[in-house]
């Protein structure tokens, strides 16, 4: 049974003001709970974590330990975004954690979704087991758990990956977002200095690409995959359907279809464009895209991604869709 509940009388953080006097809060509350001790956050560059760790760097400095682990299966840009926010901008104390060959072997010829996710999590968590071994005298584990992890998922967010750690690497837990609703995270984020890219950064699941990348994955599709979803995000940018469309991304399927380029036949891979409005994610809605800006799409994706012939959008609702593929 869940035991943190959300005071009756909290007010919901909509403001700059309320998020500043939370922040004000929460800095004197994981300064009294930490002391001078050292505090291990797996920054994934996610709103949540960012959020946790900018709040952690203003109450505590060096004294967070981020490790960032790119397993591979990050959008383009993200990793290099964490490594400037925080390490360039914030002076984080950052572990950056290469480690996409190590995942992409674990991968390697698994088409199964669930086995994908079951791998993709139990590396993670190998990998973070591995980095927080090699660093002396932590005492606390920081986790960007929120109020409605609690509510679905009891009181330790198991979906971080952090809940499989090895039963002698004892952390006492700091959660300083648990109480907040996503919405009220991202007041608290834009308060904090980071930038809107990150605060407003869409919903995205923990195996990363690797659900987006459907079946076997491989280098090449993979690689396709990102540079037709930063072409979707650049292009929702530019017309501001970022604000619009509540997720939007691209999938690339494990099958070939018949193409023609420079005059010759092609068999290259399809790219599918997903965007979904909903407010609770159980129901979902497909907005209906200018036509001009799915042409101005299509175009770019096909001329800039090699190995793509075609560019599909797909119409359907949840139900009996759902909003990812996998």
């Amino acid at each position: 049974m869940n035991t943190c509940k959300r005071p009756d009388e909290m007010q919901r953080i909509t403001t700059p003001e309320l998020a500043e006097l939370f922040i004000a809060e929460q800095v004197k509350e994981i300064q009294s709970q930490v002391g001078d001790k050292k505090v291990l956050l797996a920054l994934s560059g996610g709103v949540d974590s960012s959020v946790v760790a900018a709040l952690l760097i203003k109450a505590l400095g060096k004294q967070l330990v981020c490790v960032h682990v790119n397993h591979g299966l990050m959008r383009k840009g993200e990793s290099e975004q964490v490594i400037e926010v925080f390490q360039n901008q914030m002076d984080a104390n950052l572990v950056y954690v290469e480690a996409a060959p190590r995942f992409l072997d674990k991968l390697a010829g698994v088409a199964d979704p669930e086995e994908k996710r079951k791998i993709i999590g139990v590396e993670f968590i190998r990998v973070f087991e591995e980095e927080a071994r090699k660093l002396s005298a932590i005492d606390f584990l920081a986790q960007g758990t929120i109020y409605p992890d609690i509510l679905e998922s009891g009181p330790v967010k198991a979906h971080h990956n952090v809940g499989g750690l090895p039963d002698d690497l004892q952390f006492e837990l700091v959660e300083p977002v648990k109480l907040l609703f996503k919405d009220e995270v991202r007041v608290v984020g834009a308060a904090l200095g980071l930038p809107d890219s990150m605060v407003s950064r869409q919903p995205f699941p923990g195996p990363g690409l690797g659900v987006r990348c459907l079946g076997a994955i491989t280098s090449d599709r993979l690689e396709a995959l990102r540079e037709a979803d930063a072409i979707l995000r650049e292009e929702f940018d530019a017309t501001g359907l970022t604000r619009e469309v509540w997720q939007f991304f691209t999938v690339v399927p494990n099958f070939r279809t018949t193409g023609v380029r420079d005059g010759k036949r092609a068999y290259d891979w399809p790219v599918i464009i997903r965007a979904v409005n909903t407010i609770d994610a159980l129901e979902a809605d497909v907005p209906e895209i200018s036509w001009s800006i799915l042409k101005k799409i299509t175009a770019r994706i096909l001329d800039e991604v090699p190995g793509v012939c075609r560019v599909l959008y797909d119409l359907s609702p949840k139900p009996p869709g759902t909003i990812e593929w996998e």
